[in-house]
C-alpha cells in the first residue's frame, strides 16, 4: 500500500471523487488522523448511501432519513467498509469536510489539517475484524507518508467535536488499533 504524493491518492483505493473539498491552507500541514463511523441508512451495510451523500447524489427519498441529511455537503478522505475494501473520496493533500465545528489541542477547524476516515458502521455495533486490519495498513501508510503525523494524534470524532459527534462510538475497540500500529 502506498500513498502517490503528487497525487495524494492512496495506491490500494477505489477513486470516487467527491466534490466536497478544497484547497488546504497549507498542504504540509498534515498533523491529524480523524476516525469517523457511518452507516447509511443508519445500521445498514453495504448500500450505496455513503458513496451518494460524499458525492452529493442521495436519493431523499430512497429512505425517510435521507431526508434529514440529503442537504448536507460533506466527504472524508476514505471510506474502510465492511468487508475491508477502500473507497478514497478526497486526496489526502486537499481538505475534505469531514470534521464540521472542531477542535484539537485549542486548534479550531479541524479539516484545515486532518485527514478523516470514515469506517461503516455504527456506534454501538462491533467493527469487522478485516476493517481494523485495513484501517491500520491505512494509518501506518498516513504515518510513514506525512512527518508531521505519528501514533498520538489519532482520535475520534468524538474526541474533536465532543458536543456534537459520538462516532465511532463505545464499540471501537481503540487498542486493537493502537496494538496493530505497534
Amino acid at each position: 500500500m502506498e500513498i502517490d504524493t503528487d497525487s495524494g491518492l492512496l495506491s490500494d483505493a477505489r477513486w470516487c471523487e467527491s466534490p466536497n473539498q478544497d484547497a488546504r491552507p497549507d498542504t504540509q500541514d498534515i498533523e491529524l488522523v480523524v476516525i469517523h463511523g457511518i452507516s447509511l441508512p443508519p445500521g445498514e451495510y453495504g448500500g450505496p448511501g455513503i458513496e451518494a451523500l460524499f458525492t452529493n447524489r442521495l436519493d431523499r427519498r430512497a429512505h425517510p432519513y435521507f431526508e434529514t441529511i440529503g442537504h448536507l455537503r460533506v466527504s472524508a478522505h476514505l471510506l474502510v467498509r465492511r468487508d475491508g475494501s477502500l473507497v478514497q473520496f478526497v486526496p489526502f493533500h486537499c481538505r475534505a469536510w469531514h470534521a464540521g465545528e472542531s477542535c484539537y489541542a485549542e486548534r479550531s477547524d479541524c479539516n484545515d489539517f486532518s485527514i478523516g476516515i470514515e469506517l461503516e458502521g455504527s456506534d454501538d455495533c462491533p467493527y469487522a475484524d478485516i476493517q481494523y486490519t485495513a484501517l491500520a495498513q491505512v494509518v501506518g501508510t498516513l504515518l510513514n507518508t506525512y512527518p508531521r503525523l505519528d501514533a498520538q494524534r489519532i482520535v475520534g470524532h468524538c474526541d474533536i467535536a465532543p458536543q456534537r459527534k459520538t462516532d465511532p462510538g463505545p464499540a471501537f475497540d481503540w487498542s486493537r488499533l493502537r496494538n496493530l500500529l505497534g
